[in-house]
This record gives structure tokens, C-alpha cells and sequence, in this order.
């Protein structure tokens, strides 16, 4: 899954997904690429899971699957927690030596 979201065009179509379902038009024309370079980019991301198509006439229209992310959250969080942690106590020594 890292592998997939490595790619900053991949992530972007994802963010443009996560406010609403769009056709391909829309987003070669937002992500201002070619339309093979976007469908290459769509067809990884239908293959992870982590988009769906809808055919809409003769669109294609595509919308974020979020499931995959939220595995990958679930395997964050332990490691989340943990940098929680570190800033709190970074915090909290910055905000007593302001005092001193």
C-alpha cells in the first residue's frame, strides 16, 4: 500500500476523491496531466482498493474507497501515541523553562 501512496499525483487524485466523486475528465483537467498519465494513476489505485468506478454513460466516474486507509491508520496509531507522547513532554519542558 506504501508503495501505491508514494506517488504525490496518486495522493492528489486521492484529496481531490475525498470531497467528491469525479469523472476522468475532471481530474485531468484539475491535476493538469495527460489523460493516459491520470487512468495509469487511477488503474493502481482501483487495484489497492482504494478507489471504485462508476460508469456513467460514457464517463467514467470515480470515488474514494476509504477502507484501505483505515487499515493503514489502525497500524499507525501505536506510533502515533508514541510522537503524542514525545511532543507533550517536549511541550510541557519548553512551557517550564519560559517560566524560569
Amino acid at each position: 500500500m506504501f508503495e501505491v501512496l508514494v506517488e504525490p499525483n496518486r495522493r492528489r487524485i486521492l484529496d481531490l476523491l475525498r470531497a467528491e466523486e469525479r469523472p476522468v475528465g475532471d481530474l485531468v483537467r484539475l491535476l493538469e496531466l495527460s489523460q493516459p498519465a491520470v487512468s495509469k494513476h487511477l488503474r493502481v489505485l482501483r487495484e489497492a482498493g482504494l478507489v471504485s468506478v462508476r460508469p456513467d454513460a460514457q464517463r467514467r466516474c470515480y470515488r474514494l474507497d476509504p477502507q484501505p486507509l483505515t487499515e493503514i491508520e489502525e497500524w499507525l496509531a501505536p506510533f502515533r501515541s508514541y510522537w503524542t507522547g514525545k511532543l507533550d513532554a517536549l511541550a510541557k519542558s519548553m512551557d517550564e523553562e519560559e517560566v524560569t
